[in-house]
């Protein structure tokens, strides 16, 4: 296993710079733009080009590994190991010129995830986790922050596209602007993973947001030091079609339960309790 790994480190490293770049030589120059679903997903040709840059990569150095990516699918094999690849996290502000975009490759074995990688291109970040080894930003190693003011919080939002309108995910989502400092939505989940694991945020709640961006970042912030929990306290493990999760530091974990629970039912304002 650890040859597989130090191997998959290296192979998704460089594949992801290389996938990166694709996509900052083609920012505000892109000429074709679709849309997904009905949901508001989008899909330009730089997501074609990244993803199929990557595939070719990872099925020539792993050609029994099985593969799911963004646009194109299952490749098809069954095996233990998985690799989840999401080319351009943040089309949408791709889309509208907004630089605040990544690629993400994602290793799991037998559910789990052991290798996360994600490359943020504009400004040359290259973020690596692995499993018991700690996570990192240009070899520099990331440690999740505790700040002691709830109210000074700053809480990544993350939903998914098709659960946007849902009572309960409306309401939440205001509670927790109402109730820190700043709620933020960057629609590019990759990056908030990582803020958070470099201790530029102080936490995140997911509202049933699955996907190939997933796992990388749960990964990152569990090396940082960081937890990753279920909305009824349960550390999360292995994969799941409908997460509802929250990541913070563990001090901070009683706080964002509370937060959570009070911000469902929506029945007193959490700044009277703390």
């Amino acid at each position: 296993m650890e040859e597989i790994l130090n191997k998959a480190r290296i192979v998704a490293s460089k594949v992801v710079v290389e996938a990166g770049n694709i996509a900052k030589e083609r920012f505000d120059k892109f000429t074709n733009l679709e849309e997904k679903d009905d949901y508001g997903d989008l899909i330009t040709e730089v997501d074609l080009l990244a993803e199929e840059l990557i595939l070719n990569e990872l099925t020539s150095v792993f050609p029994q590994h099985k593969i799911h990516s963004e646009e194109a699918g299952d490749n098809g094999i069954e095996s233990d190991w998985l690799w989840q690849v999401d080319p351009l996290d943040g089309t949408n502000n791709f889309a509208i010129g907004l630089p605040v975009f990544s690629s993400s490759i994602t290793l799991l074995y037998k559910h789990e995830p052991v290798l996360g990688v994600i490359y943020e291109p504009l400004v040359n970040r290259l973020f690596i986790s692995s499993l018991n080894d700690g996570a990192y930003c240009n070899d520099v190693q990331l440690k999740i922050k505790k700040k002691d003011y709830p109210k000074k919080f700053t809480i990544a939002w993350i939903q998914g596209h098709r659960v946007q309108n849902e009572e309960k995910a409306v309401k939440l989502r205001q509670y927790i602007d109402v109730n820190c400092k700043r709620m933020m939505r960057l629609w590019a989940p990759t990056l908030q993973w990582c803020m958070l694991a470099k201790g530029d945020i102080d936490g995140i709640i997911l509202y049933n947001s699955e996907g190939d961006d997933l796992y990388s970042g749960v990964l990152m912030v569990k090396e940082a030091g960081g937890i990753v929990i279920d909305f009824q306290g349960n550390d999360f493990t292995g994969m799941s079609n409908e997460p509802y999760l929250i990541a913070c530091h563990p001090d901070n974990k009683d706080y964002f339960l509370n937060m959570v629970s009070e911000g469902l039912s929506h029945t007193k304002t959490l700044i009277d309790i703390v």
